[in-house]
């Protein structure tokens, strides 16, 4: 049963298949570079994160859904899969039946994404997470240890000693180093990541994509994509900001050990999270529609 907030919107086969195309083209300018490294077993520490680092494959992102209250002519429930079903005007996400699959996780989603919105953005942690997931570490430790670091591991680490630490997702802290944590002026937790989460921080912004995914196919296949489209971007910033010399492949450092590094990270912070705020209203809404409670 579609939201009875609004009629189901029908789509004729030319549209809902042009969008589908579109889609698709979309992704495989994404995807085709990805795959090819894959299958030559060569790795990028950029291009290919969001592809190792998140749990949505290839082929999921490449699938294009309409999202609820949406109806698609001519269309056969073979090519969309079990979440769909046949109408008199033409095939529709079974709403109700994906809900109940969620359970819970639609709601906190939805908690996480708004009590985000609703707090100011700070843009004074300068990326220093991605320092201190390296901080005191041994060459062998390092994560990509295939890419030398810019600095030696003395400037490295008092560039992060240097510098007030103020990270406030759990996902980047739980990576630092066991010297880096009590660096930090909080101490995320899974259990605090609604309290913490603030839309300043890039990789808040970064996982509009993950809950985007997991909303799948909730929300529409072009919406996924926008969010995929700003992880991008921003892991971009995030590994040009980090401690690693990636000039090699084509992205020179913003050196935010200096101060005009930090104002530079700052300003790209802040315009990522202008991109940001209407893709996670874009998703509270999408999850309004279909939940209204």
């Amino acid at each position: 049963m579609t939201s009875a907030l609004a009629p189901a919107r029908v789509l004729d086969a030319t549209t809902w298949r042009a969008r589908r195309r579109a889609h698709e083209e979309r992704v495989d300018g994404w995807l085709a570079p990805h795959l090819r490294r894959r299958a030559a077993g060569v790795r990028h520490p950029v291009e290919d994160f969001l592809f190792t680092y998140y749990s949505h494959r290839p082929a999921q992102l490449r699938r294009w859904h309409p999202g609820a209250g949406v109806v698609l002519r001519d269309a056969d429930a073979a090519e969309f899969g079990r979440d769909y079903r046949a109408e008199a005007a033409g095939l529709t996400l079974d709403t109700e039946a994906v809900r109940r699959r969620r359970g819970d996780s639609v709601g906190w989603i939805r908690s996480l994404l708004a009590r985000t919105a609703q707090r100011p953005g700070h843009f004074g942690c300068f990326g220093m997470h991605e320092w201190a997931m390296v901080y005191r570490q041994a060459r062998e430790e390092i994560r990509h240890d295939a890419w030398p670091l810019r600095l030696s591991p003395e400037e490295t680490a008092r560039t992060v000693e240097n510098n007030r630490i103020r990270c406030s997702h759990f996902d980047a802290y739980r990576f630092f180093t066991a010297p880096a944590r009590p660096l930090n002026l909080l101490a995320p937790t899974r259990e605090t990541q609604h309290e913490n989460e603030q839309p300043g921080c890039l990789h808040a912004n970064m996982d509009l994509y993950k809950w985007a995914y997991k909303l799948s196919p909730l929300v529409p296949g072009e919406l996924v994509a926008d969010a995929f489209a700003l992880a991008r971007d921003i892991r971009t910033l995030d590994m040009r900001a980090s401690p690693y010399d990636l000039r090699d492949l084509g992205h020179p450092p913003v050196r935010v050990e200096t101060p005009e590094g930090r104002a530079e990270y700052a300003a790209a912070q802040r315009d990522f999270a202008d991109r940001a705020a209407p893709l996670r209203a874009r998703l509270l809404a999408a999850i309004d529609a279909v939940d209204p409670g």
